[in-house]
């Protein structure tokens, strides 16, 4: 099995991670990103900036796509439902999806539409910010994780995966555990995302803030009771090893509160909403994360305008 041929949707934070490294080494023959009305308007027309750099890729709009061997589905979560409508021409027998989303379901939302024949797992880890109309990042400062459910040993698929990514210049790890990879970087999501929307802070109060970080891990203990109580184990040495973790860019912004300082609509009900859907029907009680909820939600509701 080879992945010759590739589909990008959503070119945003996570888009602009692949898009140039497999345009320039793919050829754009081989390589799309998947865009329709007036955002392939937009796209064709002003093209995107990543790293300073203006790129026009090939565009493909959804009613147009052929089968590919491997689709990367990088959309917010607010754009997933429309995201699995927009593939379905790309998708083909032998079709691969990477879905590498936020959150911990959108991988079971793609295979209820194409099947878990289609789906492998993954998520990403890297900073982003939207600077002056260019997104901004250490093209090594992160990496994308993928595998099967479990990898003791590579799958053909993930084998596939692999070698595209090192043809690509393409950072990648490969978990064993993938799914408890996934709610690891959820908790954290949780307790950065959430804490420094709610406040407005940087990564910087990370590091020197106590009330700031007592937030953050009251929000993390319930995510880490949440997947205890689906059989997922985060452990509190799990939850201290994210709090030694180096920050890079301590002025940087979380995703969630750069989303709320453009006045758009955030993830939070991926995110907190998540997690205080499971809380009640496992009968777990998740108040940090209910009050972050409808705190951020009335966030949304200022930036609207809807309080003057």
């Amino acid at each position: 099995m080879t992945i010759k041929t590739t589909a990008l949707i959503g070119l945003g934070a996570m888009g602009a991670f692949f898009a140039p490294r497999m345009e320039a080494n793919l050829g754009r023959d081989h390589f799309t990103v998947i865009a329709g009305g007036a955002r392939r308007e937009r796209l064709e027309r002003d093209g995107v900036r990543i790293n300073g750099v203006h790129h026009h890729f090939p565009i493909t709009p959804p009613e147009e796509g052929t089968p590919k061997d491997l689709i990367i589905v990088a959309v917010k979560d607010t754009g997933l439902a429309s995201a699995i409508r927009d593939i379905e021409k790309f998708v083909g027998p032998d079709t691969l999806i990477l879905s590498v989303l936020n959150g911990v379901d959108s991988e079971e939302k793609l295979a209820a539409a194409y099947g878990w024949e289609h789906m492998l797992y993954s998520y990403m880890k890297i900073p982003v910010e939207l600077k002056n109309g260019s997104y901004d990042f250490d093209p090594d400062g992160g990496y994308i994780c993928f595998g099967e459910r479990e990898n003791k040993t590579l799958t053909e698929r993930v084998q596939a995966v692999k070698a595209m990514f090192e043809r690509c210049g393409i950072p990648y790890r490969i978990q064993e555990d993938m799914v408890l990879g996934i709610w690891q970087k959820f908790m954290s999501n949780i307790g950065e995302n959430m804490t420094s929307a709610l406040l407005g802070v940087p990564f910087k109060a990370f590091q020197t803030s106590l009330h700031v970080n007592a937030m953050k891990n009251m929000a993390k203990k319930e995510v880490q009771a949440v997947a205890a109580g689906l059989g997922i184990q985060l452990t509190d040495e799990m939850i201290a090893e994210q709090d030694r973790r180096p920050i890079t860019a301590p002025m940087g912004r979380t995703s969630t509160l750069q989303d709320l300082d453009a006045g758009k609509k955030t993830e939070i009900d991926m995110f907190s909403g998540t997690v205080v859907r499971l809380g009640r029907e496992l009968g777990i009680p998740t108040p940090v994360n209910e009050l972050l909820y409808h705190a951020i939600k009335a966030l949304e509701e200022k930036n609207e305008g809807k309080f003057l």
